[in-house]
């Protein structure tokens, strides 16, 4: 009786992935090879979360899988695998859970950024700037940061002796940028403590704050502010409150941009259990309509520019961390090498699907007849500056 079952269970999930042109034992890169067969229980009872969690445990193998989960997005599967039992526990558990509330602000610190400077300063570019980079006429990882850096800047529009505010700055990376190349004064926040430590000792000499600290207790005037690949730690219950912190602490001619991740409609830690779980805790990717409905009566929205250049981005840092782990094996296990690389590739699957996107949005006071907010400066006025 076990072996009957069991086998219908390989069966129900074989026809699963076949939907997707995906074959179990089959020879394509994007085709799974199965090594133990719990594989099967854990996908059907778990989905997504179970299929993440049983790679972790060594039972199945894919030479693609940025591949696979394009192909798993695209063919449905995956809006299949949140009518699960266990997705909709799940949803009832997060959404009594607090999600964003201050008292969980620094979980993600604790959790995914303070895990080891070695692992982010291998995967990395050489300002550890973690989020997607601008790829245009560049071949290389560090240009393309710094080109994603100085675009932001003359979105900006900044100016010698402006004050700037970075929610979400990281290991300082842009705050460097910033001070040195446009002598401007930056105070950067993070929940993460490793984050702060490196980022001061980074940034020593320069007029530069970095602060450990919830983006909620600001309250001073900035004449520009940015948020970089930070707003998905916000929870959408509190979009409001953070609008209106940057609200109070903008100056009335300033400007913000906020970069984010962009989902096509919203996607809550229910809809995406494995990065929850074991990568990003409290994460919730925005729509579009739900930043600017935060937004409403505080900010008119200037400017949208979509970043094309994650799933490269992703590839980048895969490769950089695949070549580095032979080092980073002491201090790490197994288990962690294949969570990073499931969560690297299927980040990438996510983004080649177009499921989600990067957006720019450049955001300024809402005030009768003012000027129309540039853009951004040309290049030609950066260069002869």
């Amino acid at each position: 009786m076990v072996a009957r079952s069991a086998g219908r269970t390989a069966a129900a999930v074989e026809a699963l992935f076949a939907g997707a042109g995906i074959a179990i034992g089959g020879g394509a890169p994007h085709d799974i090879v199965v090594h133990d067969p719990r594989f099967f229980a854990a996908v059907l009872g778990h989905g997504e979360l179970g299929l993440g969690e049983a790679y972790m445990a060594g039972w199945w193998d894919c030479k693609r899988i940025d591949e696979m989960t394009t192909r798993f997005i695209t063919s449905g599967l995956l809006d299949r695998s949140y009518r699960n039992v266990h997705v909709l526990f799940y949803h009832l558990a997060i959404r009594l859970s607090g999600l964003g509330s201050p008292r969980r602000a620094f979980e993600v610190g604790r959790h995914h950024y303070d895990l080891g400077n070695n692992l982010f300063s291998a995967m990395l570019d050489r300002r550890l700037i973690y989020s997607c980079a601008e790829w245009a006429d560049t071949d290389t990882l560090e240009q393309a940061q710094e080109r994603k850096l100085d675009l932001i800047c003359r979105k900006l529009g900044l100016r010698p002796g402006m004050r700037l505010l970075d929610i979400g700055c990281g290991w300082g990376g842009f705050a460097r940028f910033v001070a040195e190349h446009y002598e401007v004064s930056v105070v950067g926040v993070t929940v993460s403590r490793e984050q702060a430590d490196w980022a001061r000792a980074n940034v020593e000499g320069l007029p530069v704050d970095i602060r450990l600290a919830d983006y909620r207790s600001l309250n001073e005037r900035f004449d520009r502010i940015t948020s970089i690949a930070m707003f998905e730690s916000v929870g959408h219950h509190y979009y409001r409150v953070f609008m209106k912190v940057v609200d109070r602490c903008l100056a009335d001619d300033g400007r913000f941009l906020l970069h984010s991740i962009v989902a096509n409609e919203p996607v809550g830690p229910s809809r995406a259990r494995f990065l929850n779980e074991y990568i990003f805790p409290n994460g919730e990717t925005p729509s579009l309509a739900q930043i600017t409905k935060a937004s409403e009566g505080l900010f008119t929205v200037e400017a949208l520019q979509r970043l094309d250049g994650y799933d490269r981005t992703l590839e980048a840092w895969y490769q950089r961390f695949v070549a580095a782990w032979p080092s980073l094996a002491p201090t790490y296990d197994q288990r962690f090498y294949r969570m990073w690389v499931f969560y690297l590739q299927i980040s990438r699957g996510i983004f080649r699907s177009r499921l989600a996107h990067v957006w720019h949005i450049i955001f300024s006071k809402q005030r009768p007849g003012r000027v129309p907010v540039p853009a951004f400066l040309p290049s030609s006025e950066i260069e002869a500056r």
